[in-house]
């Protein structure tokens, strides 16, 4: 924990109350019996007002020097406790709980010095403390000691909550890279092959006079089987033991196929191609189909059974993607917001960059959600 914040505003309104609550009890209640130590009292009150202020620098030093202050002026004046004093070594104690882990040397040494405090309180004012309000003394103390324990565990935990929200959005970007790579590694090692075999063609149909290209060309055969077994035996390490043959070949064309399928599933999808379609790169035709994919998933998967529209607008320099759906059309059946963080979401990031692309996704305030992809060529 950072003990050298500055304080805060709620900091500095907690010691403005204390320092107020202070001074009003101690005018009230000793200006008559005991008017001589109503400065003290002041002045005490004042200090202790401080220490709230700056209690979360050094918590257990604070709590150590109010407590061995108050009891000090406790023992010489033997005048009766007021409340502030108990309010304020209690704030004190429960700001220490929740700073420092419970089972700590801090911890045991805030509360022996609390109990000391409290048995100071209770042997030397005048007049004494009655065992009914030791009986209020020592609940409220408990109070705050396990408000302070509590406190700081909902902090560990949500601390523990965030960090393992961060790692399983690396693990999913981790995931969909590696995916990503077999594809695209399928993908070249398709290009490789048919290269090699134009090559070996080319070869068989030169005449028995042109050996020195003929030789130019073994030798890239030669180089792309190489190349080959290396992309295979890479594709094989990508995949993992479960092993498994290369991903079905997708992109764009591919696509009334995949909207046949979501709308078997409930979704009424409707295609919109704008421009003149142009030969895409594989990998970026793939990345593209993927991202389509994933977008009708989502739309699927949190709205339910509803309309989607796929937009493709062929434009010169960049393809664009457009899937908006129109939300669940029962509020009540939907299954929970897409976000911003969801891991299709990292997934389709994760293809629009890879081509230097942008992605932009949200929810529409008719209730919707939206995909938006700009892929430059």
């Amino acid at each position: 924990m950072r003990h050298r914040r500055p304080p805060t505003l709620i900091d500095w309104l907690l010691a403005v109350v204390v320092a107020l609550f202070a001074v009003t009890e101690e005018v009230s209640q000793r200006l008559g019996p005991s008017p001589e130590s109503v400065l003290l009292w002041v002045a005490a009150g004042v200090v202790g007002a401080l220490g709230v202020l700056f209690r979360r620098r050094a918590p257990l030093a604070i709590l150590i020097v109010y407590s061995a202050v108050n009891g000090v002026l406790v023992t010489l004046v033997r005048d009766a406790i007021t409340a502030w004093q108990l309010y304020t070594q209690l704030v004190l104690l429960f700001t220490l709980l929740s700073e420092v882990p419970h089972r700590s040397v801090k911890t045991a040494v805030g509360l022996v010095v609390t109990g000391a405090y409290m048995f100071v309180l209770v042997a030397l004012t005048n007049p004494p403390i009655v065992w009914s309000d030791l009986a209020v003394l020592s609940v409220m103390t408990l109070m705050a000691a396990g408000s302070g324990i509590a406190v700081r565990r909902h902090r560990v935990l949500a601390v523990l909550a965030a960090e393992r929200g961060e790692l399983l959005a690396r693990e999913a970007v981790s995931e969909e890279r590696a995916r990503i790579a077999r594809e695209l590694h399928d993908i070249v090692a398709h290009s490789v092959s048919v290269m090699t075999m134009q090559s070996g063609g080319v070869r068989l149909r030169l005449g028995e006079d042109q050996e020195s290209e003929r030789q130019l060309l073994t030798s890239v055969e030669e180089t792309g089987r190489e190349a080959l077994t290396e992309l295979r035996r890479a594709v094989g390490l990508l995949r993992g033991p479960e092993g498994g043959g290369p991903a079905p070949r997708a992109g764009l064309d591919r696509l009334p196929d995949l909207l046949e399928q979501v709308r078997a599933a409930g979704l009424e999808v409707t295609l919109d191609v704008r421009g003149e379609p142009v030969p895409l790169p594989a990998g970026l035709d793939l990345s593209a189909y993927r991202i389509v994919q994933e977008a009708l998933t989502n739309a699927l998967k949190h709205a339910g059974p509803t309309r989607a529209t796929v937009t493709i607008v062929y434009h010169p320099g960049e393809l664009r993607l457009e899937i908006v759906d129109q939300g669940p059309r029962n509020r009540s059946s939907q299954q929970g917001p897409a976000g911003e963080s969801g891991h299709g979401l990292i997934g389709m990031r994760e293809r629009a960059a890879l081509f230097h692309g942008t992605l932009t996704a949200g929810p529409l305030p008719s209730g919707g959600f939206a995909v938006r992809v700009v892929l430059p060529l």
